[in-house]
């Protein structure tokens, strides 16, 4: 269970640490400014690592005292060995990579569960949003303007989920956010149009 006082601003990040077991061995890929690592590596005694390319973010993983390699994660994982980690998390990040397939790919590589927190574009609001006021969305996960937004591969659920056949990753399991709760009806229902995210649970078959 996590403690009370461990505060998290994005559900997601609440999911994948209930998701990573104690004392396991972990990288998170596009690590921002370690928050997940550091409670990981308090609260559950993990074996934490980190990649990030922004600066002030890796200046702030130092300063939290989260192990992180400055790097670009379009730039492969060549680094490290084969199932080297028991998790390879990678939460809202894939839409800001230039080869989500080949970073998917590495991901499998070195850890033995990948762990993706994926934001729908699929989303109804999102549809609703583009559809009636003619322009890109914005919304508390996508505060972004669409000439300065970090994210360059929008996709949806149902996108996701077909990447993953057809790379043949096997989804262990789905957990599907909307309004920052998980376990909703409608959202489990029909994710691809209800849930304004989803964490993914992934191996290779």
């Amino acid at each position: 269970m996590t403690p009370k006082h461990v505060k998290y601003t994005r559900p997601d990040l609440k999911i994948i640490f209930d998701l990573v077991r104690h004392g396991s061995s972990v990288l998170d890929l596009g690590c921002g400014t370690g928050d997940l690592l550091k409670k990981l590596i308090d609260e559950k005694q993990v074996q934490g690592h980190g990649i990030e390319i922004i600066d002030d973010y890796v200046l702030a993983c130092v300063a939290k005292g989260v192990p992180v390699v400055h790097s670009d994660l379009d730039d492969g994982l060549d680094g490290y060995p084969d199932n080297s980690f028991d998790y390879v998390i990678l939460s809202q990040t894939i839409q800001q990579i230039r080869n989500p397939d080949a970073t998917l790919q590495e991901m499998l590589r070195v850890g033995k569960t990948g762990i993706v927190g994926l934001l729908n574009f699929g989303y109804w609001r999102v549809r609703h949003y583009l559809a009636f006021q003619g322009e890109m969305p914005k919304s508390k996960v996508l505060p972004y303007e669409w000439y300065n937004t970090p994210n360059i591969h929008l996709s949806t659920i149902n996108d996701f989920r077909r990447l993953c056949a057809d790379a043949g990753y096997q989804i262990v399991k789905q957990v599907n956010v909307t309004n920052q709760k998980r376990g909703q009806f409608l959202p489990n229902l029909a994710p691809n149009s209800f849930a304004e995210l989803a964490v993914f649970v992934l191996q290779v078959r």
